[in-house]
């Protein structure tokens, strides 16, 4: 049998371990939690009986934290069930450079954290392994009943296949989504920090290995989290399997209906602040595939129904000329640095504006990346707000020299607050991502393959330029939508399909589709009840926030 990693190829017996296949390779073995073959992550542990092609998994790689954070939540998990025997563990939502835990019913003091924390180095001092067993889904879903995990069970029963990987380490046994590391030895770095709501469990990023992410206190931003776990109650809707109840009892449409209700609601409570405070410039931003533009559009119809005129100006067409921007080192230039926008013309042409005076607003063309020689004439007036979109909305830099009384500054993003069960959360970046490709194929012709190479570097610039800012907000909008997925899926799922399992990006498209596949099909003419001027549509199509 022939295992190749990085050029090297070598004969072996089957039945090797892929770690043993690594350490034959040469491949350095410090930092590696498991390895990807093709579209699949394998464990350390798991059995090579075919050629193939390995790539060592850690920290560095998105798979590789998520092997990570899998692996330390199973130990939290057996911890809690230690110390608080059948007691409920929701995990929630990234929150403050971590993940919030609750424990629905208890109340914990710092000290019940800290005993938390100390019971969980004991788990990976002990180093226990983690075992790996295919079960039957009828026994798994038992085994979920009798062990008080109904929520899992609810979810296994929408499972498409008979069989199921179970993990059980330290006498628990659970169905835990993906790949584990090979022991609790091997997830050494983190820590609790105790929370009003319960705890934070932070964990070491990609670029500090060997420290838990540093607790950013972010109230607003939680408290928008918290506004959606409001609404999920009032749609009876916390995990997976909710939503698959919904499309069996016919009842889809009225929750698409209350879905946007409530989001109409919350657009309007903003434009209602916008106009009470008096702000004359509204800046939006928020990340990748957040939804700023038709969320802009929408606020825009909703300051002209109390009396206003907004107008609305692309942050874009601020750009300035490419052969303008600095280059990097490695001949790049960063697309999503402030210093591709110019600042100064930009302040300097809003203060003219608030001061009545004409300005010629610039217009970028991105087929030739430069702006075109003629602008658009623009003259405000008197009262009338400006609302601007972009990703650097949030900057200082970008309003230093504003008047800060006349603005209003907004982050919008897609906080998704909907589990697949209590133990397994959806991830914000996921849904996202999903979004990105929908609308990237649909409107744009680049295949799934092109977008999901790009999502690292989209990601990046989002953590330099976007989120260090978004505690600036004055509103925070979650542009989530709990009806979403099984609308993505219906538009994605076959476009992941096609994603080659030997592409470099396969494993992504995998995981997205695992995550999918716990949401029901829909009928095609359901989408006919999502409103024109939906966020989501801003991604499937449809949308005439642009239309007059």
């Amino acid at each position: 049998m022939r295992v190749s990693w990085n050029n090297k190829t070598i004969e072996i017996e089957k039945g090797e371990t892929v770690m043993r296949c690594l350490e034959l390779l040469g491949a350095g073995m410090e930092g590696v939690l498991a390895a990807r073959r093709g579209d699949e992550a394998l464990e350390l542990t798991s059995i090579v009986n075919q050629d193939c092609e390995l790539f060592p998994l850690t920290l560095r790689d998105e798979e590789g934290r998520r092997i990570y954070e899998r692996s330390v939540r199973f130990v939290m998990l057996l911890a809690i069930r230690r110390l608080y025997p059948g007691q409920q563990v929701r995990i929630e939502f990234s929150v403050g450079g971590g993940v919030l835990v609750r424990l629905p019913g208890r109340v914990l003091t710092a000290e019940d954290v800290a005993a938390v924390e100390a019971e969980m180095r004991g788990i990976v001092a002990d180093d226990l392994p983690f075992e790996k067993a295919v079960w039957t889904l009828e026994e798994a879903i038992a085994h979920s009943e009798r062990d008080g995990q109904k929520d899992k069970a609810a979810l296994l029963r929408t499972r498409r296949f008979p069989r199921i990987a179970m993990y059980g380490c330290g006498g628990m046994w659970a169905y835990f989504y993906g790949a584990m590391t090979p022991s609790t030895g091997y997830v050494p770095v983190f820590a609790l920090t105790h929370h009003e709501a319960g705890f934070v469990l932070r964990l070491p990023t990609q670029n500090h290995l060997d420290a838990p992410a540093p607790y950013i206190d972010r109230p607003k931003h939680l408290a928008v989290f918290s506004q959606s776990a409001k609404w999920c109650e009032i749609l009876g809707v916390v995990n997976a399997p909710d939503v698959t109840r919904m499309v069996e009892e016919k009842r889809l449409r009225s929750f698409i209906r209350v879905n946007e209700a409530l989001h109409d609601k919350a657009i309007a409570d903003i434009a209602e602040l916008i106009v009470n405070r008096g702000r004359r410039i509204v800046l939006v931003a928020g990340p990748s595939s957040s939804g700023k533009t038709t969320f802009t559009g929408r606020l825009a119809v909703h300051l002209q129904a109390l009396g206003k005129k907004p107008v609305v100006i692309s942050m874009d067409n601020y750009y300035r000329n490419r052969d303008e921007l600095p280059v990097r080192e490695d001949g790049t230039i960063d697309l999503e640095a402030l210093d591709t926008l110019d600042v100064d013309l930009l302040q300097e042409q809003l203060m003219r504006l608030l001061a009545g005076e004409t300005v010629e607003v610039p217009r970028f063309d991105f087929t030739s990346g430069k702006r075109t020689d003629k602008g658009v004439p623009l003259t405000l007036l008197p009262d009338q707000p400006v609302l601007m979109e972009g990703i650097h909305g949030l900057n200082p830099e970008l309003s230093d020299h504003l008047p800060q009384e006349l603005i209003h500054r907004v982050f919008v993003s897609a906080l998704t607050c909907l589990n697949l069960d209590d133990h397994n959360r959806i991830r914000t970046t996921d849904v996202r991502l999903l979004r990105r490709i929908v609308r990237d194929m649909q409107f744009r012709g680049t295949p799934p393959e092109d977008t999901l190479a790009m999502w690292d570097s989209v990601r990046a610039g989002e953590e330099t330029w976007i989120f260090p800012h978004q505690e600036q907000a004055d509103s925070v909008f979650n542009t989530a939508l709990h009806y979403e997925l099984p609308v993505l899926k219906h538009i994605a799922y076959d476009m992941l399909m096609a994603v080659s399992p030997e592409h470099p990006q396969a494993i992504i498209a995998r995981r997205l589709r695992k995550v999918l596949n716990y949401f029901p099909d829909i009928d095609a003419e359901v989408l006919d009840e999502i409103p024109p001027l939906s966020l989501l549509r801003e991604f499937i199509g449809g949308c005439t926030i642009d239309k007059g």
